[in-house]
């Protein structure tokens, strides 16, 4: 069964990545967790990335703050699709990330999520995997319609409840 590589450069990104994680548990992916850092570890990126397709993963997610380099070194030597988690840190609240994966040379791209973005990346990681073919991709294809037709469900729930109760008694609630 295909899996998703999950690499992050530090065990300060754990907190953000796990909801990618968590994604893909819900959505019955396999995947791998790792903690490699591209600038002090080249070597073992190296090798992790280029054994990833022969361990089934499909698609990389990779999370990085500050220099971010890992998505893109990712990009560079593996041969699936690699979507990069910009993380906020305390120099630049994640702008430099961000700007890092979006600015990828040609031919070598990262899909990029937002900020903190891990649980989108977990989710565009299924997207892609459902459009293969084989019963896995439609099963995923499954849970995706389920997963959002109860966000549309939540929002009118929350909808009913405010033309229930008015803005001010929903602020209130919500407070609570």
């Amino acid at each position: 069964m295909p899996k998703v590589g999950i690499v992050m450069g530090s065990d300060s990104d754990i907190g953000q990545m796990s909801k990618a994680a968590d994604v893909l548990k819900d959505f019955g992916i396999g995947y791998e967790m790792v903690i490699i850092s591209a600038h002090r570890e080249p070597d073992e990126l190296i090798e992790w990335c280029k054994g990833a397709w022969a361990r089934d993963l499909r698609v990389i997610i990779a999370g990085a703050g500050m220099a971010a380099a890992l998505p893109g070194m990712c990009a560079a030597l593996f041969e699936g699709p690699v979507i990069g988690v910009p993380l906020s840190a305390k120099v630049l609240d994640g702008m430099d990330s961000l700007h890092s994966m979006l600015m990828m040379p040609p031919g070598v791209p990262v899909a990029t999520v937002a900020i903190d973005g891990a649980k989108n990346a977990g989710i565009l990681a299924a997207q892609i995997l459902s459009t293969s073919s084989g019963e896995q991709a439609e099963e995923i294809r499954e849970k995706l319609v389920s997963y959002k037709a109860d966000m549309k469900e939540g929002v009118k729930k929350k909808n009913d409840r405010l033309q229930e109760i008015g803005y001010e008694q929903y602020i209130k609630e919500r407070k609570a």
